[in-house]
C-alpha cells in the first residue's frame, strides 16, 4: 500500500489546469493510436504528437519534479 499513498501524495500536488492538461495529453495520444489505423484521420500524426508533449510538460514537470 506504499505505492497507493506515494502516488496520492503527488496527485494532490496537481492543480485543476494540470489535471485537464494531462486529461488533453491522453486525447492526443488516443488520437496517435487511431492515426496508426489507416484512413480513419487524414491529418498528419505529428500534430498530435507534437499536441500530446506541449500538454503533458507542466502536469509532468508537477508529478516528478516539483518537490
Amino acid at each position: 500500500m506504499k505505492i497507493v499513498k506515494y502516488f496520492n501524495d503527488r496527485v494532490k500536488k496537481l492543480t485543476i489546469f494540470d489535471l485537464k492538461l494531462s486529461q488533453g495529453a491522453a486525447m492526443a495520444l488516443m488520437l496517435v493510436i487511431v492515426k496508426l489505423v489507416p484512413s480513419i484521420l487524414i491529418l498528419n500524426i505529428w500534430w498530435f504528437v507534437g499536441i500530446a508533449i506541449i500538454l503533458v510538460v507542466r502536469p509532468a514537470y508537477a508529478f516528478f519534479i516539483k518537490a
